[in-house]
């Protein structure tokens, strides 16, 4: 006796009612926010971040500590003052002379200072100081830049795990209806056990998925919640449809140029090396003299050194005068100072010009993953049309007998993972944009208004 067949014909299928896919991000993901005035803006976490990240806040007090520590230079080249007090007791015994013994006691105060007028070294010291603020400023400006480009990673970390739960729970729904019309068609004989097993298989799956989405967005969660300081943060999604801003401009070498003076690292090199030729001269400058300006007042009491018997006397003594010091042999220390200053000044002129290697190889490689960002969001965009039109296709191709319900299932599985590649795709072109600026020198607080316009308001 033969089988009975396993596909019925196609007069005796029920059509399955399953709800349209249209059910797409931007509905799945209105459900995630319970309410509009608790999400924020990227601007508005962006700011919270400056306040509350411990990097950032690090950074900017080394920068204060930068400031004071180059203002200490020029202490070198102000006047200097001090005072000084001395009191002080003796006993004097004369044996045989009892007129001459006796006690005394003494006091003094004075009054010093100084003003440097020819110091070579401190002038190159508080010229070194003054290059140092400059990179204090530009460590300051890559902290900056760096706190960005963290912030907006942590925002669409959260958007993008958001979209991957949004789109397995939307898959869940379709399979799940899948699944009950599959024991539907099995129960009054249009199919074989093996539609309900495989929806059923595809189900089970899809709800393992939903449990590691789940996970994942909690963790995104926190970690964004950690970077700004702020509980339960709700990020803004993008709008659908979006229209992702244009590269421009559209040559990498034009955003290489951008480097040439204001980029942080390059600016850091370049005053390193300014800096270091400055210690050579002031290495050099061991050899040359100096000249300060000093006077003192002194205001003295105490026993007379030339009649002991007068008792204590009051004395004021005021003297000023010029210092003078030429240095004549140190050891061939001096020389051996230039030489290690010469050797430190090659060494930073070759790490300006490895920053310059380093940062033209990473702008261009920035520029390219933009370029091909956008590449890839226009193939997801056709490659989204063309999975749904698939997924239609097999549906009718179901209902008809000539396609299985594995073929249904596949193809829904294709949709929703091209739909979560293609919102991926979306937040690495935006995330790329941002990275091409910094690693140009240009990224800006200011960048991020461009962003907060695709945002749903």
């Amino acid at each position: 006796m033969n089988a009975a067949p396993s596909v019925r014909p196609p007069a005796l299928r029920h059509p399955m009612p399953l709800k349209p896919l249209a059910l797409g991000a931007a509905l799945v993901l209105g459900t995630l926010f319970t309410s509009g005035a608790r999400a924020q803006s990227l601007v508005q976490l962006y700011e919270a971040a400056r306040g509350f990240d411990a990097t950032y806040l690090s950074a900017r007090s080394q920068y204060d500590a930068s400031l004071a520590q180059a203002a200490q230079a020029r202490a070198g080249l102000l006047p200097q003052a001090g005072l000084g007090a001395v009191a002080s007791w003796a006993r004097r015994d004369i044996s045989g002379n009892s007129a001459l013994s006796g006690s005394s006691d003494s006091q003094s105060a004075t009054l010093s200072a100084s003003q440097p007028l020819y110091r070579p070294a401190n002038k190159l010291a508080n010229d070194q100081a003054e290059l140092s603020v400059d990179i204090a400023r530009a460590r300051l400006t890559q902290a900056e830049q760096d706190l960005i480009v963290r912030t907006s990673q942590a925002y669409f970390d959260v958007l993008a795990a958001q979209d991957t739960l949004a789109f397995v729970q939307a898959q869940k729904t379709a399979v799940a209806e899948q699944l009950a019309a599959a024991k539907r068609n099995f129960e009054v004989g249009t199919t074989t056990i093996t539609d309900s097993r495989e929806a059923q298989a595809q189900y089970d799956l899809v709800l393992a998925r939903e449990i590691a989405a789940e996970n994942d967005l909690r963790v995104k969660k926190l970690a964004l919640d950690q970077l700004v300081g702020r509980s339960a943060v709700a990020p803004l999604p993008l709008i659908s449809p979006v229209t992702l801003p244009e590269l421009q401009p559209a040559d990498p070498q034009a955003w290489v140029n951008r480097t040439a003076d204001t980029h942080p690292a390059i600016l850091q090199a370049t005053r390193n090396l300014e800096i270091a030729e400055l210690e050579t001269s002031k290495a050099e400058a061991g050899h040359k003299p100096t000249l300060d300006l000093v006077g003192q007042y002194q205001v003295a009491r105490g026993p007379s050194t030339t009649l002991p018997t007068a008792g204590n006397m009051r004395t004021n003594t005021a003297s000023v005068g010029l210092q003078f010091n030429l240095p004549l042999f140190a050891g061939y220390a001096v020389q051996n100072r230039v030489k290690e200053t010469l050797a430190l000044e090659e060494k930073a002129r070759n790490d300006l010009e490895a920053a310059r290697r380093s940062i033209d190889l990473s702008t261009r490689s920035a520029f390219l993953g933009v370029v091909s960002g956008q590449g890839q969001v226009k193939a997801l965009e056709a490659a989204e049309a063309s999975s749904q039109s698939a997924l239609d296709a097999n549906r009718l191709g179901y209902q008809v007998g000539v396609r299985i319900n594995i073929d249904v299932l596949n193809a829904q599985s294709q949709l929703f993972q091209t739909k979560r590649d293609l919102a991926q795709a979306r937040y690495n072109v935006l995330l790329s944009g941002l990275r091409l600026r910094q690693a140009s020198g240009a990224l800006l607080p200011e960048d991020l208004q461009a962003i907060d316009a695709l945002l749903v308001k």
